[in-house]
């Protein structure tokens, strides 16, 4: 293995450790000494690709996000937009288990935001990244003729708080929101504002 290769590898191992500590215990409560061990590497080598904890926190974001939109855009090319989209709209909520670790790493985000000016910048950076995620897919669609026209920026901004919304009464185990339920309230505007059937289309 290059050396390129090693160091990309420690990287993924770093970033998937500290996903995975700040999900089940917090950032507050983290140490970069857990995450290493967690990696499988020294605190000298953690320390050598990220020097602080808040640096560690927003690469360990958006190593989630990337990784997440190579899996849903995989063959986008060729399947209907219709299908990428719904495929999006379930990732925005927690519907498995690695989509539940993500949203804890979300609400992480938040609290941390709401008291660090820099983590509310990169957290606004975020949502135009996801906002721009959702809004290219619908695009497509519109531009190959699966989807009506419709106000891309506000359709966008409609699903991903719906998303926020849905999503943190599920993280709540609210007994009044389920999944299904979500995915239906949250579908039927896109499939309203799209021209699209009720049904959400599957793989």
């Amino acid at each position: 293995m290059s050396t390129k290769m090693r160091t990309a590898d420690t990287r993924e191992r770093i970033l998937t450790a500290a996903c995975e500590a700040i999900a089940e215990i917090g950032f507050e409560k983290i140490r970069m000494r857990m995450v290493a061990e967690r990696a499988g590497v020294s605190t000298a080598l953690l320390h050598y690709h990220f020097d602080t904890r808040e640096k560690l926190f927003t690469e360990a974001m958006t190593h989630s996000f990337a990784n997440t939109a190579t899996d849903v855009e995989r063959d986008a090319e060729t399947a209907p937009a219709a299908v990428i989209l719904a495929r999006i709209v379930r990732n925005l909520l927690p519907t498995d288990p690695e989509l539940h670790q993500d949203w804890r790493l979300w609400q992480e985000l938040w609290v941390r935001a709401l008291r660090d000016e820099a983590t509310r910048a990169y957290a606004v950076d975020l949502y135009a990244q996801l906002h721009t995620w959702v809004a290219d897919a619908v695009r497509r669609g519109i531009a190959s003729g699966e989807f009506t026209p419709t106000d891309v920026d506000d359709l966008c901004t409609l699903v991903l708080s719906l998303s926020d919304g849905y999503g943190i009464r599920l993280m709540l185990r609210d007994p009044t929101v389920t999944l299904d339920g979500a995915l239906t309230a949250i579908w039927r505007q896109v499939s309203a504002a799209l021209g699209l059937p009720d049904g959400m289309p599957m793989e």
